[in-house]
C-alpha cells in the first residue's frame, strides 16, 4: 500500500485561504436558512431586523469584508487519511496558515497567549486544531471561526441518566433562555449528547459543522432536533432579542455511547453568522 505525501506548505496555503473565505462568505445552507426565516417572519420589527442582517452580508460580499467584527478563534478540523503523510509539522503548518490569512485579510486578532495574563498574540494564533484519522489518503480541512459572544453562552452539564430526554430538552431550553440576546440571535445550536465530559463538548462543536439542511441520520435524533428548534423559536426572543418567531435557524445533535451512570449534554451556541469553509487536498 502506497502512502500519499502531502506537503506542509499545501496545508498552510489551504488554511490561509479558508480563514479568509470563512470570515467573508456565509455558507450556502446558513444563507438559505436566513432567507427562509426572513420570508416567513410575521413580526414586522423582526422581519426588518433580518433584512438588516441580510444587508450586512451583501455589503461584506461586495466589499470583501468580514461578515462579523469578531473574526473569532480559528477552529480548524482536519480529517486525515490513514494512508496520507504530512511532509512537515502539521500544527506549525496550520498556525502559519492562520497567521497569514488573518494578516492578509486584516481580520481582527483576538487570541491571548495566556487566559489570565491576557496578552494578545498579535496574529490570532494558535489555532484550535482537531485531527481525526479516517480511511483513505485524503485530507479534508475545515476552518470554523468562533466568536466569543456565542461561545461564552455555551454550557455543559453532567445529567443523571434518570433525567432522560426530558432533562436534555430542559437543559437546552434553559441554556437558550439564559443566553437571551447575548449570542446575537438568530442562533444555531450544536448539541453533544453522550461520551465523556471532554468528548461531549467536542461533539457539540462538531455538530455545528453539519449543514443546516442535513438532519441527524438517526430518525429519533432528527425528530428531537426538530422538536427543539420549534420549542426554541416559540420562546419569542427573535432576531437580536427584539421579539419574533426566528430565534434559532437550526439545531444539530451529535451523539455517542456513554457510561451507564452518565448523561453528559453540551450545548455550543453559534450566532446567525455560523461560519465554516472546507477544502480537500
Amino acid at each position: 500500500m502506497s502512502i500519499r505525501e502531502i506537503p506542509a506548505a499545501a496545508i498552510t496555503d489551504a488554511v490561509e485561504a479558508l480563514c479568509i473565505e470563512a470570515n467573508t462568505r456565509l455558507p450556502a445552507d446558513v444563507k438559505a436558512a436566513l432567507d427562509a426565516a426572513e420570508a416567513a417572519e410575521p413580526w414586522p420589527l423582526a422581519k426588518e431586523t433580518l433584512g438588516l442582517l441580510q444587508q450586512n452580508l451583501c455589503v461584506a460580499k461586495e466589499k470583501d469584508l468580514p461578515i462579523c467584527q469578531d473574526t473569532g478563534m480559528a477552529c480548524v478540523f482536519i480529517e486525515l487519511g490513514q494512508d496520507a503523510h504530512i511532509d512537515g509539522d502539521l500544527t506549525d503548518a496550520v498556525n502559519e496558515g492562520v497567521r497569514r490569512g488573518y494578516e492578509k485579510a486584516f481580520l481582527r486578532k483576538s487570541i491571548t497567549a495566556d487566559p489570565l495574563q491576557r496578552v494578545n498574540t498579535g496574529d490570532n494564533t494558535p489555532a484550535f486544531l482537531t485531527v481525526h484519522l479516517v480511511p483513505g489518503s485524503g485530507c479534508k480541512i475545515t476552518v470554523a471561526p468562533k466568536g466569543a459572544g456565542s461561545e461564552n453562552m455555551s454550557r455543559l452539564a453532567m445529567l443523571k441518566p434518570a433525567d432522560g430526554v426530558e432533562g436534555v430538552k430542559k437543559f437546552v431550553l434553559d441554556t437558550v433562555e439564559q443566553a437571551g440576546a447575548n449570542p446575537c440571535p438568530p442562533i444555531v445550536l450544536g448539541i453533544g449528547i453522550g461520551g465523556s465530559f471532554d468528548h461531549c463538548a467536542a461533539l457539540a462543536k462538531k455538530a455545528l459543522l453539519r449543514p443546516l439542511d442535513e438532519p441527524n441520520a438517526d430518525p429519533y435524533y432528527a425528530a428531537l432536533e426538530k422538536e427543539l428548534l420549534d420549542a426554541i423559536n416559540a420562546t419569542g426572543f427573535g432576531p437580536q432579542g427584539f421579539g419574533g418567531a426566528t430565534t434559532c435557524l437550526g439545531v444539530a445533535i451529535e451523539q455517542k455511547p456513554t457510561h451507564v451512570a452518565c448523561l453528559p449534554v453540551a450545548v455550543n451556541i453559534s450566532c446567525h453568522v455560523t461560519r465554516r469553509a472546507s477544502r480537500t487536498l
